[in-house]
């Protein structure tokens, strides 16, 4: 099949080149449905002359269409993103677990919250509070 090592090094340049003409007509063909500002009848027309006429519908979109490619990227990206996060928060809330305090403050405000309904006692509170402000105490005895 190969006569010397310059044929098969040819047909691995000639296998690499087709396989990243078709990355960039995905890419393309990707860009094109996830533009908005097209409608159907446009997408249907920039697709035939993509399929009929590969090489110059590929040169003739990036030319016309390439600037807003990273942009409209980078908006879907962004949604995802957007998704994703609202979905990690619901499936969170759901969850029932508490996020935790961020600051000394709010540690401090829910251990008097535990005091004041008579959870915790006033020994726990200490430790707790000291804990918050990042003093070292002693433990807190163990109500029993």
């Amino acid at each position: 099949m190969f006569d010397d090592n310059g044929s098969f090094l040819l047909a691995m340049l000639e296998f690499f080149i087709f396989v990243a003409w078709l990355f960039c007509l995905f890419w393309i063909f990707g860009d094109l449905f996830r533009s908005r500002d097209l409608g159907g009848l446009g997408k249907t027309l920039w697709s035939l002359f993509l399929i009929f006429l590969p090489a110059i519908g590929a040169l003739v979109y990036l030319i016309a269409r390439g600037n807003g490619m990273s942009e409209r990227a980078l908006a879907q990206h962004a949604e995802l993103q957007k998704q994703q996060e609202a979905y990690i928060r619901s499936v969170a809330a759901d969850s029932g677990v508490a996020p935790a305090p961020r600051s000394p403050a709010d540690e401090i405000a829910q251990a008097k919250q535990l005091l004041d309904a008579g959870t915790i006692s006033a020994a726990e509170f200490e430790h707790l509070k000291s804990r918050a402000l990042g003093t070292t105490t002693s433990p807190a005895p163990v109500a029993g």
